[in-house]
């Protein structure tokens, strides 16, 4: 496997992960028209579950950056007549594409993949791991705070199913946060033990909402989404007992009025849109890493990033 993948938070030190998030920092403050500095790179995007803040930032960020994207339809292709995951892919290595983004509903579904060369990037597995998410949500805290030790992250809502809680937990206990995870008993898992959602509301500097991911099985049958919002969503008596300065977030698609009160989706606090927009500069910077470059000169850490101004981003 190439050493410039990325298939899990586990695949990055300390010290990668702020190299990813100060080369982020940097493209937002000073480097937005940076171009890849190597032949016209070929990457394909193999997208096998339906996807828009994923798939459509790593296009935004492969073009931002010159890289030629193709995306890979597979009802159109030869898995269709019984092709395996690590032929399509050696496929795209051997006609010259220089890296993959892969989103797959098998848990791991990289391990197949042993004897590919080309860089991968995970775009998400399952249940099981989502790299980038967990870097723009990092991005997104260290925006807001400057730092990870000492900030308390709440997680709450279809913990089981989720990719997202997976690669957080592994990354903010690493970087010395302190967690907590809230839901459904029957959405527990194992090792992420659950608190009072009341209380860990108050505790929280940051409130991180999941949807229930009914695409994997996920469903409480007996509730409806009014009475899940009030048991174990962001209601508005919840969100006034959060911290002055604490903050909201969640990985969408978001279900309005079931694990947030739709008025709170765009509140002051919120900083939903801000992390798609992180998602762009987090791509570009794990794309940047894919192709062996260095990381850009570093900046200072202890202070909070500059607050995200959208039209920076934009072109």
């Amino acid at each position: 496997m190439n050493r410039h993948s990325l298939l899990t938070m586990k695949d990055l030190s300390t010290d990668d992960i702020l190299d990813i998030l100060n080369d982020a920092r940097a493209f937002h403050i000073s480097t937005k028209d940076w171009q890849l500095p190597v032949r016209k790179a070929l990457v394909a995007n193999l997208f096998f579950e339906p996807s828009t803040r994923t798939h459509f930032s790593f296009l935004s960020a492969e073009h931002q950056i010159g890289i030629k994207p193709v995306d890979f339809h597979p009802q159109e292709s030869s898995l269709t007549k019984g092709e395996s995951l690590y032929d399509t892919v050696k496929t795209f290595e051997s006609i010259g594409y220089d890296a993959v983004v892969i989103r797959h509903p098998q848990d791991e579904y990289f391990k197949e993949l042993e004897g590919v060369s080309i860089p991968i990037i995970n775009a998400g597995d399952g249940k099981g791991n989502h790299p980038t998410q967990c870097l723009l949500d990092l991005l997104t805290i260290y925006n807001e705070y400057g730092r990870f030790e000492g900030i308390n992250v709440l997680i709450c809502g279809d913990i089981a199913h989720s990719r997202v809680a997976a690669s957080n937990k592994e990354a903010l206990e690493k970087l010395g946060a302190s967690l907590r995870f809230a839901g459904p008993k029957e959405w527990e898992r194992d090792g992420f033990e659950f608190s009072d959602l009341d209380e860990s509301i108050a505790w929280a500097d940051v409130v991180m909402l999941l949807r229930i991911q009914k695409e994997r099985g996920a469903s409480l049958a007996d509730m409806t989404d009014e009475e899940y919002l009030e048991t174990y969503g962001l209601n508005k008596t919840r969100y006034a007992s959060m911290k002055p300065n604490a903050i909201i977030m969640h990985p969408a698609p978001v279900n309005r009025g079931v694990e947030i009160d739709p008025d709170l989706v765009e509140c002051e606090k919120s900083r939903i849109f801000e992390q798609m927009a992180n998602g762009v500069l987090v791509r570009k910077a794990v794309l940047k890493r894919a192709f062996g470059l260095k990381p850009f000169e570093k900046m200072t850490r202890q202070e909070p990033f500059e607050k995200l101004n959208l039209e920076k981003n934009k072109g």
